[in-house]
Formats: C-alpha cells, structure tokens, sequence
C-alpha cells in the first residue's frame, strides 16, 4: 500500500514539491554560510519523493548551532514553506481520495520549519523505548 501511495504522490505532488527544494538547495550552495540549509533542502527533497514509509525525528545529538540555524531558518523561508505545505494539506483534504496525501503535506511541516538537528528514518526503525526495569 505505501508503494501505491507513494507512485500516486510521486506523480501529484512529490516530483514538483523535491524539484523546489532541490533547487532551493542548490541556491543554498553558493555561498559557504548556508550550506548546511542546502544539506536540509536536499534531505527533505529525497523525503518529499517517498515520504510514506517514513517519519522525521529529532537528533538528541544536535547542538546549539543547529538551534541558531533554524531560528535562521525559520525567519527567512521556513514559515513560508510551512504555510505552503498546510494550504497543499487542507486542498488534498478536501476530498476523501486525498487525505492521505494531505496527511504527507501535514507530516511535512515540522521538517520545513525547522529542519536542522532532525533526521527522517524508516517506519519500521524501532524507536528507543523507555519502560521500567520489571523483575
């Protein structure tokens, strides 16, 4: 079924959605200062091609800098790209065929916003579980 979900939002949404942020990426490579948002564009590219399978979580490793960077981030084009992706969720959502792919704009939202000290990892990739030490 993701396979399925996926080809559809390939073709709808995900091949225009990877080509702004690819090219976005590409602009962020100019200069040295924002290479590390060019790095960001480029993760959230490869996950705006296939994101059914897979889920964004925070680094724990990240540091201050990474903090900085989003705030960066945010200021300049993030809240922009946020906004984007809740309008392309609230279209999709309008139909019942769409849902799911509304449901993608909407997972898209955190990583457009702040992007930096996130990861996207597969599904399947067990979460750490914290539980009590049980006899």
């Amino acid at each position: 079924m993701r396979t399925i979900l996926n080809i559809i939002w390939l073709i709808f949404s995900g091949l225009w959605i990877a080509l702004g942020y690819a090219i976005a990426g590409i602009l962020c490579f100019i200069f040295i200062v924002t290479i590390p948002f060019g790095i960001a564009c480029f993760r959230i590219a490869v996950y705006a091609l296939w994101p059914f399978g897979y889920r964004v979580t925070e680094r724990h490793d990240a540091g201050v800098a990474s903090g900085v960077g989003n705030i960066i981030w945010l200021v300049i084009a993030g809240i922009w790209l946020a906004i984007g992706h809740i309008l392309a969720g609230i279209s999709f959502c309008v139909t019942i065929i769409g849902i799911p792919f509304g449901i993608a704009h909407f997972k898209m939202v955190p990583i457009s916003l702040m992007p930096l000290g996130r990861e996207i990892v597969p599904t399947s990739q067990q979460l750490p579980s914290y539980h009590w030490n049980r006899p």
